[in-house]
């Protein structure tokens, strides 16, 4: 959908359709896209007629969507969403940023840093960039004045095979959507369609793609990183001398930030306005997100929803203090929930103290055909049977007055989750019924 709001956003008729619209969810999304001039139908083929020229679906859209028939009908061309892409990609100067894990957030930290160098950069990413919400739009997507790009190139369907870019990054590499080996060939696709590669030089995963490529991370010989301090919501540390203030927290968001500043110098913008840029980092929405904080309990919201970015994050609360933990996961997916069965259940099992408390509701189904033969219940009761507090709620709603019961002083309250955009408003309703519990204290 954000190649079709850049697309408005440059002066082109645009319609669209989504089923989760259909079923009366994400009314904030459909009512920013009809700000812009995209016209909304239902998901049934109405919106398409003898004036449609291009048709671009989504890896979700099945052979069978009326859409897909009804373009067919009236001849108009069908392009997957990466199709549209690839055109934007080869307009621009693009950079293109890979991997499993950090995707949204480096693409929103070089979307800050080329803004604040004054290239007037333009952008395609998958989360929201918070700085494009405050200015009114839905943050996925900014038609800039000047000739660079970042976008968001995801390697979950393949798709990023399909891009020539100017530069490309590949932050990490961990099971996913798809098994580790199945991931490192799609990259390899990738890097030999690159004209400049960069890799982390701290995932041993990536250490065959390093021959011929520029490096970031820790690893990277030309970064010396002293002065190291981690907070809940801020990250600082000195890198070459230069004082660097992070509004995000997590040796993973420093890493991230690395990746962004080893393609800034070799594009010429310096390391002290590097850092002033990262300074003025406003996030990407549901990155370790405050809901809001009351009564000593803060609330978090977070898109962590695969074993390696529930570490990242869990890890990073439980370094920055000994406070408490009460986690609510909710699954995304039948597929991917039973592809990562086995590591999800390690994964809470290893960041997990004994104090704290998981729970989950039911996994997350956005429609279409798929095995519901997987339940989030299989997860809890074997973290349960093996020592973890865990608890499955049939329900979402039912979880908030447990959440709230066991709420105390000192303890953080994280909702993780992905695709579904309604956890947002759950992690709200969570902070609602925390704040009054603990009445005025605020």
């Amino acid at each position: 959908m954000c190649r079709l709001h850049i697309a408005a956003m440059e002066g082109r008729a645009v319609t669209g359709s989504d089923r989760d619209f259909d079923n009366g969810g994400n009314l904030v999304f459909k009512t920013a896209l009809l700000k812009l001039g995209i016209q909304i139908f239902p998901q049934d083929g109405s919106g398409i007629d003898g004036d449609t020229s291009e048709v671009a679906v989504s890896t979700a859209i099945e052979e069978s969507n009326p859409e897909i028939a009804k373009a067919r009908a009236v001849g108009a061309k069908l392009l997957h969403r990466s199709e549209l892409l690839s055109h934007y990609v080869d307009t621009f100067r693009t950079v293109a940023v890979g991997g499993t894990s950090g995707k949204s957030t480096v693409v929103g930290m070089l979307f800050t840093i080329f803004e604040e160098a004054g290239l007037g950069p333009s952008v395609i990413t998958g989360g929201p960039l918070v700085a494009l919400k405050e200015r009114g739009f839905i943050g996925n997507a900014w038609r800039g004045k000047g000739d660079i790009l970042v976008i968001e190139a995801d390697e979950s369907d393949g798709t990023i095979v399909k891009y020539h870019p100017m530069t490309g990054l590949i932050l990490n590499v961990s099971k996913d959507h798809k098994d580790v080996a199945d991931i490192k060939a799609i990259f390899r696709q990738f890097a030999g369609h690159v004209k400049k590669l960069y890799v982390n030089a701290d995932d041993p995963e990536l250490s065959d793609f390093r021959t011929g490529a520029g490096l970031f991370g820790r690893g990277d010989p030309r970064f010396k990183i002293e002065d190291l301090r981690l907070e809940m919501f801020c990250s600082r540390f000195k890198l070459n001398g230069v004082n660097f203030v992070l509004p995000a927290p997590g040796l993973y968001n420093i890493e991230n930030a690395l990746a962004a500043v080893a393609v800034a110098l070799d594009m010429g913008i310096k390391p002290e306005l590097c850092a002033e840029s990262l300074k003025k980092y406003r996030g990407v929405q549901r990155r370790f997100e405050l809901a809001g904080e009351a009564g000593g309990v803060t609330v978090v919201d977070d898109y962590a929803h695969n074993p390696a970015k529930i570490s990242a994050v869990l890890s990073a609360l439980h370094k920055d203090s000994a406070r408490r933990v009460i986690a609510i996961y909710q699954p995304h997916g039948f597929s991917p929930t039973r592809h990562l069965r086995r590591e999800l259940v390690e994964t809470f099992l290893k960041e997990l103290s004994g104090r704290d408390i998981l729970m989950m509701p039911e996994i997350y189904y956005a429609g279409g055909t798929v095995a519901k033969d997987i339940s989030s219940k299989d997860l809890t009761d074997e973290i349960s049977a093996r020592g973890g507090t865990a608890f499955y709620f049939k329900q979402r709603r039912d979880i908030v007055a447990r959440a709230v019961e066991f709420a105390a002083p000192g303890d953080v309250v994280l909702v993780m989750g992905a695709r579904d955009w309604t956890l947002s408003d759950f992690a709200k309703e969570l902070f609602a019924g925390i704040k009054s519990k603990f009445g005025a204290r605020v």
